[in-house]
């Protein structure tokens, strides 16, 4: 981070930001925070990782983590784990008044941002609805939207059959409430056409749906059979 602003003459704050496979989306949070004090005019919010070592594999082995066929199928029936990926993505923030008086080239408009943790419960690696649900809930308050009317959620979605069953019950819940209509808000990942690629993997799915929006395309997501257990027959998700 301190290379790229000395490279390019950059005088805000620089830091790397470590909060695991959400380092991206933690940098972003980061960057609309400074947005939104006024500290800054401009947040280049970076996700990097070309770490694919024997370490990783053996550590991400040790936890049952990887697929044993190699693939990534989020909310898939046949999903069994994550595929390492490799890759840098970077979004280029402004508040929407400054790039409309500059001209800029606006793909998406970040309505909201919301953060949490889970809490104190099994363990690091076994993610809970509720604490899905409190960065959820703080994203929409800030926003103003109704997640009733969302159409479109990228997720984290990373082929994992606990990972994916949590994030779909959070998600799912959350459009209930709110009153979402059956099938009416598409789910997907773009770990199933890429991997997973860790600290980077946040920002990859923003890039994703910021184009989709864009381009006013549904993008697909790579699953044969929708997980019975994911949340995905008859509540407000489909893939």
């Amino acid at each position: 981070a301190g290379r790229v602003s000395n490279r390019f003459n950059l005088g805000g704050p620089n830091m790397a930001i470590d909060a695991a496979c959400g380092s991206s989306l933690a940098a972003l949070y980061a960057g609309v925070r400074e947005l939104q004090d006024n500290t800054s005019d401009v947040a280049i919010v970076m996700g990097g990782d070309a770490v694919q070592t024997p370490y990783a594999y053996v550590a991400f082995s040790k936890t049952h983590a990887l697929s044993p066929k190699g693939r990534c199928r989020p909310f898939d029936a046949d999903a069994d784990g994550i595929a390492l990926a490799e890759g840098v993505g970077v979004a280029v923030l402004k508040r929407l008044a400054d790039a409309e008086r500059d001209g800029d080239r606006i793909y998406a408009v970040i309505k909201g941002v919301g953060a949490s943790s889970d809490g104190r419960d099994k363990g690091l690696t076994a993610p809970r609805a509720e604490g899905q649900l409190r960065a959820l809930h703080r994203a929409y308050a800030q926003a103003r939207v109704n997640p009733a009317k969302v159409a479109l959620v990228e997720a984290h979605g990373t082929g994992t059959v606990v990972g994916d069953q949590t994030e779909a019950r959070a998600i799912g819940q959350l459009m209930r409430d709110a009153g979402g209509a059956a099938q009416s808000c598409a789910i997907g990942s773009v770990k199933s056409m890429i991997g997973h690629s860790k600290c980077a993997a946040g920002l990859a799915g923003l890039i994703k749906t910021a184009f989709a929006l864009h381009h006013k395309v549904l993008p697909p997501t790579l699953a044969e059979k929708p997980n019975p257990k994911a949340n995905l027959d008859g509540g407000p998700l489909y893939l």
